[in-house]
C-alpha cells in the first residue's frame, strides 16, 4: 500500500481524526472509564483452531456464500483451496494418518568429513619447494590439469638420469643401425653385430627404467620428452587426479612441501560422511538395524540449529577404538547445497525401529502459528482446513501425533507451508485493503 493509499484509507483517516481530537482536548475521566468498560465487554476473537469443524463450514460471509468457498474470506475459517492439478503435479503432497512403529532415537556425537570415494588427495611424491600455484580454493578443475609446481632435488636427479639414459640409447641405436648395415654388406663380423645389438637392448632397458623412475614422481611421458627442450631440471608439476573442485588447499609459493601432508584436495562434497562414536551398549541394536536395511539418521550442526540433515548409516566399523571404547559409525548424508563442511562437529540421532505404534504423519505436514501446532486436513472436494494437533516425537521424517487426528483422515504434506502462507497472507492483507 502506498503512502497516498494509506492516508486515504477510511480506517486510518478515522484514527488520525481521533488522535487529533485527543491532542486538542483532554478526555473526560468518565469517558475513559466508559471506553475501558466497552473494551472489556467487547467480544474476543476466537481462532479458527478453537472452533468446531461444523461451525467453520456452516459460516456465511458478507458475499452471501459459504465462507469456506469464498476466495476472499476463506482464510477467516482457516480453509485452503487445493486444486487437483497441484497435487497431481507434486506441488502439494498428501498422506493418510496411520499408525507407525515408534522409532527409538540413539543420540551420538560425530564429525563431518569428506566422502573419500568422491575426493582425491594431491601430495608431493618428493620433498621440495612450491614455486607456483595454478589454482585457488573453489576452482573447478579437470583431470590432468596442472595444480602446483615444485622444485625437487630428487626429481632433478631422476631427470638427469633419464636424460643420460636417453642419450646413451640414441648412441646405441645409431651404432646398431651402422653395424647392421655393414653386416648386410658382409663387412662387419657377426660378433660385432651381436655386441651392438646387446648394447642397444641394454640402453633401451636403462631408458625405460629411468622413465619409470620419473613416473614414480608423477612425471608424465610427455613431460619427460620435453626435458631436452628447456631448462626444467628438478621441476615437478602436480596434476588433478579427477574432475572436481578445489575443496582444500595448503600450497603457498615458497613453502616447503613434504610427502606426508596433502597440498590439495580435489573432488566434490555433494555427499559427505559423518563419523559418529557409538558406545558398546548400543552396538548390538544398531548393528542389527543396519544389517536389516536402511537405518535412518538425522544430523544437526551448530551453524544451522533449526535444520536436520537426513542420512543413512552405511557402515558400522568392525573394530573398536581402544582409547574411547567406542565404535565408529559412518552416516552418508546428501549435501547438494554444500552447507555441511568437512570438520564440523555434529549431533547425530539414529532411529532404531521400536515395538510400539502411534499415529504419525510426515514431519512436513506439521506447521506452527503463534506457538500452536496444526495440520491441514482434507475435508471434502478440494478443500483443506487447518486443525490443531499435539505433536510428539519426531524421527526419520515422521512426527508422532498425540491428539487432534484420527486414522480416517488425510493431511497435506510436502507443500503444506504454501497453504499456511496462503491463509496467513490473507489475514495480514485484511483491513484497509478490503
Amino acid at each position: 500500500m502506498t503512502i497516498r493509499e494509506l492516508l486515504t484509507c477510511p480506517a486510518v483517516a478515522l484514527l488520525l481524526a481521533a488522535a487529533s481530537v485527543s491532542c486538542d482536548r483532554p478526555v473526560p475521566q468518565e469517558t475513559a472509564h466508559a471506553h475501558e468498560h466497552d473494551h472489556a465487554a467487547g467480544e474476543v476473537e476466537v481462532s479458527d483452531l478453537d472452533r468446531p469443524l461444523a461451525d467453520l463450514f456452516a459460516d456465511d460471509c458478507e458475499h452471501a456464500v459459504k465462507t469456506f468457498a469464498c476466495d476472499e474470506c476463506r482464510y477467516e475459517v482457516g480453509v485452503a483451496h487445493v486444486p487437483a492439478h497441484l497435487i497431481a503435479g507434486g506441488l502439494v503432497g498428501t498422506a493418510p494418518v496411520e499408525p507407525r512403529a515408534v522409532e527409538v532415537p540413539v543420540v551420538l556425537t560425530g564429525e563431518v568429513r569428506f566422502d573419500e570415494r568422491r575426493v582425491g588427495h594431491v601430495s608431493a611424491l618428493a620433498d621440495g619447494v612450491v614455486t607456483a600455484v595454478h589454482v585457488v580454493l573453489g576452482d573447478r578443475v579437470r583431470k590432468g590439469q596442472p595444480l602446483v609446481t615444485l622444485d625437487c632435488a630428487a626429481v632433478g636427479e631422476a631427470q638427469a638420469e633419464y636424460l643420460a639414459a636417453r642419450g646413451l640409447l640414441e648412441l646405441a641405436r645409431r651404432n646398431f643401425e651402422r653395424v647392421s648395415s655393414l653386416r648386410e654388406e658382409a663387412i662387419a663380423a657377426e660378433k660385432e653385430f651381436l655386441l651392438a645389438k646387446q648394447e642397444h637392448e641394454a640402453a633401451e632397458i636403462r631408458a625405460a627404467g629411468a622413465l619409470a623412475g620419473l613416473a614414480r614422481y608423477g612425471v608424465t611421458a610427455a613431460d619427460a620428452r620435453a626435458l631436452a627442450e628447456g631448462d626444467v631440471r628438478g621441476r615437478l608439476t602436480l596434476r588433478a587426479p579427477q574432475d572436481g573442485a578445489v575443496l582444500a588447499m595448503h600450497a603457498v609459493p615458497g613453502e616447503l612441501a613434504g610427502t606426508d601432508v596433502p597440498l590439495l584436495i580435489i573432488g566434490d562434497h555433494a555427499t559427505v560422511w559423518v563419523w559418529a562414536d557409538l558406545y558398546e551398549g548400543d552396538l548390538a541394536a544398531v548393528s542389527r538395524a543396519q544389517a536389516a536395511g536402511e537405518l535412518a539418521a538425522a544430523v544437526a550442526v551448530a551453524a544451522y540449529p533449526d535444520d536436520a540433515f537426513a542420512g543413512v548409516v552405511d557402515l558400522v566399523s568392525p573394530s573398536m577404538e581402544e582409547a574411547s571404547r567406542t565404535v565408529k559409525v559412518r552416516i552418508e548424508v546428501p549435501n547438494p547445497d554444500g552447507r555441511l563442511l568437512a570438520g564440523m562437529f555434529a549431533d547425530v540421532r539414529l532411529f532404531l525401529p521400536g515395538t510400539k505404534t502411534a499415529l504419525a504423519v510426515p514431519t512436513a505436514a506439521v506447521l506452527s502459528d503463534e506457538g500452536r501446532d496444526f495440520v491441514f486436513v482434507h475435508h471434502h472436494d478440494e478443500y483443506y482446513v487447518r486443525r490443531p494437533v499435539t505433536a510428539g516425537r519426531a524421527a526419520g521424517g515422521w512426527t508422532e501425533i498425540l491428539a487432534g487426528l484420527t486414522t480416517a483422515q488425510t493431511v497435506a504434506t510436502e507443500g503444506a507451508f504454501l497453504l499456511k502462507s496462503d491463509v496467513l497472507r490473507a489475514k495480514m492483507g485484511a483491513g484497509c485493503a478490503d
